[in-house]
């Protein structure tokens, strides 16, 4: 599972080691969070398309999923695109998905997001409950995107889905967290998988712009930051037959690698 995807630094990094790393690991599945994808801010049918090719499963994504407006036709026809589920129904996509991997094994993937400090939302808790009971009739195999700010409510969502789903993933601070483990009953988790994308930045964006809002508070258009690329991802090994974790790492590939 792949760190938020920021601008073309994070593209490109994606695109150098992504086909070695699946060689490497001998991945089976490779599951990516794009909405920073297009500039930083967004995801187009293109990017999307790019990601497909590269290698990457199935795309997941947040509160910036409509930042490119083309992207609303393109994701009423690839399910491998996702937004969160716990957006209106009425909302276009989906927010879960069960494709094959390349061993052909069903995989569900699940992305939802926060209400604490994020915008509005349908409660993320019962609606992960009702798609992962309703994906596990086909395949205990579930990865699950946590999109949100707060710690707490993410460590919350893996909690609550200990040993009913195989991984619990938060994304969106873009700042990783050193606390992956395997749960109780077989979940693995980490509350935030990083970024992938500049590292001399801040959360993706040029440092000066950010110190300046900081500074004078006035509002200004803010540009992705190039340097120091850094790809941030979590790798899992699961028992194929109950869906639970065996061991989740952390795995950092610079640019310069």
């Amino acid at each position: 599972m792949i760190g938020d995807i920021v601008a073309k630094p994070g593209r490109k990094l994606v695109e150098m080691h992504l086909p070695s790393l699946i060689e490497q690991h001998k991945l089976d599945f490779v599951v990516a969070n794009v909405e920073n994808i297009a500039h930083g801010f967004g995801v187009t049918p293109e990017t999307a398309d790019e990601l497909l090719r590269m290698g990457a499963d199935v795309l997941t994504s947040g509160n910036h999923i409509w930042d490119k407006k083309e992207i609303i036709e393109y994701i009423q026809s690839e399910n491998r695109l996702l937004r969160p589920a716990n957006y209106p129904k009425i909302a276009p996509g989906r927010g879960h998905v069960v494709v094959r991997n390349r061993k052909g094994l069903k995989v569900g993937v699940l992305n939802v997001q926060g209400r604490i400090f994020m915008g509005p939302s349908e409660d993320p808790f019962s609606i992960a409950q009702e798609l992962v009971e309703q994906m596990r009739k086909e395949t205990p195999l579930i990865l699950v995107d946590m999109h949100g700010e707060a710690s707490s409510e993410k460590q919350a969502m893996g909690w609550f889905l200990d040993g009913k789903v195989t991984a619990v993933c938060g994304t969106h601070t873009h700042v990783p967290t050193a606390d992956q483990r395997i749960l109780p009953a077989g979940t693995a988790y980490v509350t935030d998988i990083g970024m992938t994308g500049p590292y001399d930045s801040i959360i993706g964006v040029e440092k000066e712009q950010i110190i300046q809002k900081f500074l004078d508070q006035i509002p200004t258009r803010f540009e992705p930051a190039k340097e120091n690329p850094i790809l941030q991802s979590m790798l899992i090994e699961v028992d194929e037959n109950s869906g639970l974790a065996q061991t989740i790492q952390r795995i950092t590939v610079r640019g310069e690698d």
